[in-house]
C-alpha cells in the first residue's frame, strides 16, 4: 500500500505508520495533500475455508477482526486529527509530522484495506468474477444476513478495499487529484442516496468512469434523476470496461503522461535528499511541484506530449546560446506552464552563475506570460538544458502567484523582457486543444460517426448509446 501511495501521492505527501502523542500508532498510512487528508488502515487475516463449519459464522468472525475493528479505529483516528493533537513520524515522538493540516477546511477520507477473503469469496459464489467484497452503504447499523457483503453506515462513511481492487483503484486513479475526486463523488453519492450498493469497488469505479456529467464537468456516481433514492451496481462492470478497445487505447496513450511524473518524482526526491536549492517549502506551502502534482492523469498525457513536441522542435541553429520557449495551459483553471529550454556551449554552462542566469530568464519569461495572458492566476515555470543536445540535465522551477498584478509589476517585467522579447511575436497566440479523457482506437477517431451510428451501442462497453456516451 505504501508503494501505491508513493506513486499516487508521492513521497512528500504520504507517511507510513505515524504516531499519536501517546506513542500509539495513529494509522497504517497518512497522506495529506491540500485540504484532503487520507487515513489508511491495512489488515490481513486469512478467512478459513472449512466445509465443516458454517460459512456465515466464519465470515462474521473474520469481518469483526479485519473490517469492523478497523472501521472503529478509523473513526478514532479522524477524531484525533480533528482535535489538533500532535502527530509524529516515530514512536519516541521526536520527529513531528512535517505536513501542515488545515483542520478548519480539511476533508478526511478513511480507507480500510481488508485482505484474506478473496479465495473464500470466489468459492462461495461462481458469479463473483474476482473474489471482491460487496459493499453496501445505508442507514441501518445492522449487518447483512449473508457473507461477503459488507454493510457500512452512511453517516460517516469508510471506504473498504480488498486484495483484488486495491491495485486497480490505485492503478487507475494514480494521481492525488483523480483519487480525491473519485472519493468525493462516492461520498456525495453515499450522502444523496438512501442506499449505494455494489459487488466490488472496481465495478463502482467502472460506473464512475463511464458516468460523466457534462453540466458539472466531472464524473459522478448514480443518475441525475432526483426521484431515484437507491443505486445498485452489478457484477462485471469493471470486467467489461477493462476489456474495451477504448480502455486499452487510453492506457497505451497514457504512457506519455509519465514524463510529467518523472519531473515531479525526481524533484521530490531531491528535496527529501536535501539537494534542492531555493526557498520553496514543499511541506508547509504551495510550490511549483505542488501545482504540477494537481494535474489529473488524462491531462498529464497532454502535458507530456507537449513537452516531447517542444523538445523535438528545438532548432539545430548554431550559436553559443540558443533558447526555446513554450506555453502549456493547465487543467487547473487560471494556471499555465512556461517551458524554457536552453542550448548553451560548454564554456557558458561552466560559469558559476549559469544556473542563476537561467533562473532569472525563467522568471522574466513567467512575468512576460502573465503580461501576455492577463487571466493567469499562477504561472509555473520549468527550465532545463535542451534534452535534444544534452544527456545530463538539471531543472529549475518557479511558482509565480499573479492573481494580483500591479501596474508596477507589469512595467517591471515589460522592462526586463526588452532584451529577450519573450511572448512578443505579433502572431503568437495561446494554443488550446480539446483534451479527451478516453481515446477510441485511431480507426474510430478517423471515421467517427461513419462507422458508429449515433443510436448504436458505444464501443467502450458502457451499454449506453454512442450519442449519449463517447459520441456526445
Amino acid at each position: 500500500m505504501a508503494d501505491f501511495c508513493d506513486r499516487s501521492f508521492l513521497r512528500l505527501w504520504s507517511y507510513a505508520n505515524p504516531f499519536k502523542d501517546d506513542k500509539n500508532e495513529l494509522c497504517d498510512l497518512l497522506a495529506v495533500f491540500g485540504e484532503h487528508v487520507f487515513v489508511f488502515f491495512d489488515r490481513e487475516n486469512q478467512l478459513p475455508d472449512d466445509p465443516e463449519r458454517d460459512p456465515q459464522v466464519l465470515w462474521d468472525r473474520w469481518k469483526r477482526n479485519v473490517i469492523d475493528r478497523q472501521v472503529g479505529t478509523a473513526h478514532g483516528a479522524e477524531r484525533y486529527i480533528r482535535s489538533g493533537r500532535a502527530i509524529f513520524l516515530d514512536a519516541k515522538n521526536t520527529s513531528p509530522f512535517p505536513l501542515n493540516i488545515d483542520r478548519d477546511h480539511m476533508i478526511v477520507h478513511k480507507i480500510v484495506v481488508a485482505h484474506g477473503a478473496k479465495q473464500a469469496c470466489e468459492k462461495f459464489s461462481k458469479d463473483n468474477v474476482y473474489g471482491s467484497l460487496g459493499i453496501s452503504y445505508g442507514d441501518s447499523e445492522e449487518g447483512l444476513p449473508f457473507p461477503f457483503m459488507v454493510h457500512v453506515a452512511r453517516s460517516s462513511p469508510v471506504h473498504i478495499l480488498d486484495s483484488h481492487n486495491l491495485p486497480i483503484i490505485f492503478g487507475e486513479l494514480d494521481t492525488v487529484t483523480d483519487f480525491a475526486t473519485y472519493l468525493e463523488a462516492k461520498e456525495e453519492a453515499i450522502a444523496r442516496f438512501d442506499m449505494l450498493s455494489y459487488c466490488g469497488e472496481e465495478d463502482l469505479l467502472a460506473h464512475y468512469l463511464l458516468n460523466f456529467d457534462k453540466e458539472k464537468r466531472r464524473h459522478v456516481i448514480g443518475p441525475r434523476d432526483q426521484t431515484i433514492n437507491a443505486v445498485m451496481i452489478g457484477e462485471g462492470e469493471w470486467f467489461d470496461f477493462s476489456r474495451s478497445d477504448v480502455y486499452r487505447n487510453t492506457k497505451r496513450a497514457a504512457e506519455t503522461s509519465y514524463i510529467w511524473d518523472e519531473l515531479i518524482q525526481r524533484t521530490c526526491q531531491n528535496f527529501l535528499d536535501g539537494t534542492v536549492i531555493g526557498n520553496a517549502d514543499f511541506f508547509q506551502g504551495r510550490s511549483a511541484i505542488y501545482e504540477m502534482a494537481r494535474e489529473p492523469r488524462f491531462f498529464r498525457r497532454e502535458l507530456g506530449e507537449q513537452i516531447v513536441r517542444a523538445i523535438n522542435a528545438f532548432p539545430d541553429t548554431p550559436g553559443r546560446l540558443m533558447r526555446n520557449l513554450s506555453f502549456f495551459p493547465s487543467y487547473q483553471k487560471g494556471n499555465g506552464y512556461v517551458f524554457l529550454q536552453l542550448k548553451a556551449d560548454s564554456v557558458i554552462r561552466a560559469e558559476p552563475d549559469y544556473r542563476k542566469k537561467r533562473q532569472t530568464m525563467l522568471e522574466i519569461a513567467c512575468g512576460a506570460a502573465k503580461n501576455k495572458m492577463p487571466d493567469l492566476k499562477n504561472v509555473i515555470g520549468i527550465a532545463i538544458d535542451a534534452p535534444k543536445f544534452f544527456e545530463d540535465n538539471s531543472e529549475d522551477f518557479i511558482l509565480m502567484p499573479c492573481e494580483t498584478w500591479t501596474d508596477e509589476m507589469r512595467a517591471r517585467y515589460e522592462e526586463a523582457n526588452e532584451g529577450f522579447q519573450f511572448f512578443k511575436s505579433p502572431t503568437l497566440r495561446e494554443h488550446r486543444r480539446t483534451v479527451t479523457e478516453f481515446l477510441p482506437p485511431e480507426r474510430e477517431r478517423k471515421s467517427g460517426a461513419q462507422k458508429i451510428g449515433r443510436n448504436e451501442p458505444c464501443p467502450c462497453g458502457s451499454g449506453k448509446k454512442y450519442k449519449k456516451c463517447h459520441g456526445a
